[in-house]
């Protein structure tokens, strides 16, 4: 059975909730708890114990700090648990807090076809959620990357609605009447980074005078990328155009404002005792086929 503690984590990465490992490092003389036991403190709850009382109170107090910081790094801490604590243990205890954020970087994958997996191979290799959504059953793997949610949806489109701002959009899926729904639900929404189609310049040209005719106006139209895929990348294979696009990404991800890499800067000796005192261009989908 999985810990509480490991399973939280797991759930909380999933869902994108930025948490913080709380881990009992040493301890000294009488404690309520082992060296070693861990809880999960996020915005909202706590999951696991590393001892109860004021301890776990005010190390629940310090994990919401880092969480309030989003340049935090993983810190120590010392408590005697004597009177200053309120809790007569009369040992010490030494605790690391471990600030974990999801990926800012969000991407939905709208298609499961050859290139749509190709992508995904590449993309769960980096530091990048990815919604894959696709309408036909059996078309999404049953295992996929950590970072990769499948979605089954019925009306891909509708899925739109639902994407965190600053992500980025690909369609890519097996019909043009899909790509031209989701194309415009996604154009439809003004706080999307990119949102870029898989197909030539032919379909693009298509694509653009019927959006015209229901109404998007052009700076609206101007948005949308067709084909997808760095300049001067020709390839048809599935896994050449899933290189190119993927390089896109990565390009559209380091000029969007909203992206922020995790924070590089270790934290330098942190002064601790346990004594008793306290410190404080692509193709499209079906010719790769």
């Amino acid at each position: 059975m999985m810990a509480e503690w490991l399973e939280a984590l797991c759930t909380l990465e999933q869902e994108g909730t930025p948490a913080v490992l709380v881990t009992l490092l040493a301890t000294n003389g009488s404690t309520p708890r082992e060296a070693g036991c861990k809880m999960v403190v996020s915005e909202r709850a706590r999951h696991g114990s590393i001892g109860g009382g004021n301890l776990e109170f005010q190390s629940e107090r310090i994990a919401r700090e880092l969480l309030a910081d989003p340049a935090a790094v993983p810190v120590l801490r010392d408590f005697p648990l004597g009177p200053a604590l309120g809790q007569c243990c009369g040992g010490n205890v030494r605790v690391l807090f471990e600030p974990f954020r999801p990926p800012a970087w969000h991407i939905a994958l709208f298609g499961a076809g050859h290139v749509g997996q190709a992508l995904v191979r590449l993309l769960g290799t980096l530091p990048c959620r990815v919604r894959w959504i696709d309408s036909r059953p059996g078309a999404l793997p049953d295992a996929c990357p950590a970072n990769v949610v499948p979605v089954l949806a019925a009306t891909p489109a509708a899925e739109v609605a639902s994407l965190p701002r600053g992500g980025s959009v690909l369609v890519m899926t097996h019909e043009h009447q899909l790509d031209f729904e989701i194309v415009a639900a996604a154009l439809a929404r003004r706080d999307l980074a990119f949102i870029g189609l898989i197909g030539s310049e032919t379909k693009r040209a298509r694509f653009m005078a019927r959006l015209a005719r229901q109404g998007l106006d052009k700076p609206a139209l101007e948005r949308l990328t067709c084909p997808i895929g760095v300049p001067g990348a020709h390839g048809k294979l599935p896994a050449e155009i899933a290189i190119a696009v993927a390089a896109q990404m990565l390009q559209i991800r380091d000029l969007t404002s909203s992206y922020q890499p995790a924070p590089r800067a270790v934290p330098g000796p942190v002064p601790v005792r346990l004594d008793g005192d306290s410190e404080g261009c692509a193709c499209s989908e079906e010719t790769a086929r």
